[in-house]
């Protein structure tokens, strides 16, 4: 929107408004004079939005207010996508996550408790390295999503069937290749057609083995990052340490972060561009449960 925001913003001020309204009036019941009063109005009024549309300090204010606004909407889908995974997930995924998250939770006291003993101000596993292993947790959760979505297509789904339904569209494909007349021909393209959605189904389904597979090995190594720098964390009292560790392991779940968005018509997870949840200190798995 560029310029346009702010200027859209400042004519829609409650005040802007009445002063202007109240300006049309006065030069609606000026009679004769509405012609002169009237542009006069408008020319102030356009003064006044290039004035202030324009100031830094205003474009400020416009961007932290709808930057808080984002966010918050933002917060609001990520508390719903949490809510609705943590209902769907099995005990067993439920428990996984939970026993890590505890880990998170205890090692962190742990610091808190040596970071006393030696007299440091503050915990190492505060504010901004919580909200880096929430992070890290809320990415993990929404892999251990993806995971169940993809047991349960695979469950749903038999390879079999469909390899044995191609064997035979392509015997049939074959016998129809000996007509030659307009009816043949239109047979042959039934054929193809119904011989190239098998063979899409039982391509969609080895690509969904192959994902469940990796994404299985991602959870395990994700799991084991988030332990080591948990456990990191205890003994380096450096914030930007632990979070710049954090960040790289992020970026490299960049390309499952991409097969994950792939997989959408699967766990139906919009990509994840909404803000993260409190989760190390939120024990939400036992309050939803």
């Amino acid at each position: 929107m560029g310029l346009g925001k702010y200027i859209k913003v400042a004519f829609l001020n409650r005040w802007n408004l009445l002063a202007f309204a109240g300006g049309m009036a006065a030069a609606g019941i000026s009679g004769p004079g509405f012609l002169v009063v009237a542009p006069l109005v408008l020319a102030a009024e356009v003064a006044y939005l290039g004035l202030l549309g324009t100031h830094p300090k205003f474009q400020k204010y416009v961007d932290r207010i709808l930057s808080a606004g984002d966010h918050q909407e933002k917060s609001e889908a990520s508390q719903q996508t949490l809510k609705e995974i943590l209902r769907s997930l099995p005990g067993a995924a439920l428990s996984r996550f939970e026993k890590l998250r505890a880990q998170c939770l205890d090692l962190r006291q742990i610091a808190a408790d040596l970071a006393q003993s030696r007299e440091n101000v503050g915990a190492p596993l505060e504010s901004m390295q919580l909200a880096s292993f929430d992070k890290l947790l809320w990415m993990f959760l929404r892999l251990l999503f993806t995971e169940y979505s993809l047991t349960k297509f695979l469950e749903r789904t038999n390879p079999k069937p469909i390899q044995a339904e191609i064997e035979l569209v392509q015997q049939r494909l074959k016998k129809a290749e000996s007509d030659q007349t307009a009816h043949g021909e239109k047979m042959r393209r039934a054929l193809q057609d119904n011989l190239q959605t098998s063979q899409d189904r039982l391509a969609n389904y080895q690509k969904a083995k192959a994902n469940h597979e990796l994404v299985q090995l991602e959870l395990d190594r994700l799991e084991n990052k988030i332990k080591s720098l948990a456990e990191l964390s205890v003994n380096r009292q450096e914030p930007d340490f632990i979070s710049a560790q954090v960040d790289a392991v992020a970026g490299s779940m960049l390309e499952t972060e991409k097969t994950m968005n792939e997989l959408q018509f699967v766990t139906g997870l919009a990509p994840q561009d909404e803000a993260v949840p409190d989760l190390v200190q939120n024990p939400q798995v036992m309050i939803l449960r």
